[in-house]
């Protein structure tokens, strides 16, 4: 597994790597924007640590670059803790956000956290659902309606990924924020713009997003996912 470790504070990277690299890691590391953002190309990691306070462009300028070709795991770390700047480091398509100070054993079990996350994920390769009207090829993270590759945001992708594979289970709001963030976080005030998600994920993968088929709304409660698995990809 490899971690690219992103902070322009030197003492920081080297007290992460070697707490990583004790864990088995192999660990690369950056101390700008535009160097990370050369390495992330070059070693394709599978978890970026990344500092928000950089010296030559943002972290979140770093992040919303990775976003545009790479759904690579992001752990944010950053001295910002105000509720804004954590609710803005995740819908910019951060997958978890510690603040400033840390304990380096906090950031592993982050990051392991985080892997078993992907890994248990990519465990069913391909779901279709209605006759193949919607599928999801996990391995490709693609999403195909009617035979067309479609374009989902990383927060889209997770949402829907996250109900398909719960077909029939009513997820709250609040639930959701936990499937697409990091589990056991809260953001006050920031459970209804999981709506907005869901009213742009249903206009990319409904046929009549007011009569949905796929993304069901159960009112009072929340949400769940009303297709129907193809019995041929169902998960053994």
């Amino acid at each position: 597994m490899k971690i690219l470790i992103v902070d322009d504070e030197r003492r920081i990277i080297e007290v992460l790597e070697a707490y990583f690299e004790r864990e088995g890691y192999e660990i690369h590391s950056a101390d700008n924007g535009i160097d990370a953002l050369k390495k992330a190309k070059a070693i394709n990691p599978d978890v970026i640590i990344l500092d928000l306070m950089l010296p030559d462009i943002s972290g979140e300028e770093v992040c919303r670059l990775v976003r545009k070709d790479s759904d690579v795991p992001i752990l944010m770390v950053t001295a910002k803790s105000s509720e804004d700047d954590r609710i803005n480091g995740i819908v910019m398509g951060a997958d978890d956000y510690l603040t400033k100070p840390f304990s380096p054993r906090e950031v592993v079990v982050r990051v392991q956290a985080i892997l078993r996350r992907v890994k248990k994920a990519e465990k069913v390769e391909r779901l279709e659902f209605n006759w193949g009207k919607l599928a999801i090829d996990v391995l490709k993270k693609e999403v195909i309606v009617n035979g067309q590759p479609i374009t989902l945001t990383p927060l889209e992708y997770k949402l829907l990924t996250n109900m398909a594979q719960n077909p029939g289970r009513v997820f709250s709001r609040m639930d959701l924020l936990e499937k697409i963030q990091n589990e056991g976080m809260y953001y006050e005030g920031y459970e209804r713009s999981v709506d907005t998600h869901i009213k742009n994920l249903r206009k990319k993968i409904e046929t009549d997003s007011r009569q949905p088929e796929f993304i069901m709304t159960v009112f009072g409660m929340g949400y769940k996912f009303g297709g129907v698995l193809d019995a041929a990809n169902a998960p053994v």
